[in-house]
């Protein structure tokens, strides 16, 4: 699992850069709309892993039969 330190370095952000990019943030949505926007991130990020581990769990059933069968 990438931690923050793992994407800054991906990215090589230093800094400077992170604190200009939060305050280009800030300009352009306000500080009423970014928790909203946080929120709508969230719930996607929580929505596209439950569907990673279902199709997870989709590919080891058949597996587990297999080796049910093989009992």
């Amino acid at each position: 699992m990438m931690t923050l330190n793992g994407i800054l370095a991906f990215f090589n952000l230093g800094t400077g850069e992170i604190i200009l990019i939060v305050a280009v943030i800030l300009l352009l949505f306000g500080g009423k709309k970014i928790p909203e926007l946080m929120r709508g991130l969230g719930k996607g990020v929580k929505s596209f892993k439950q569907g990673m581990n279902e199709v997870e769990d989709e590919l080891k059933k058949p597996l587990d039969d297999l080796d049910k069968k093989d009992e």
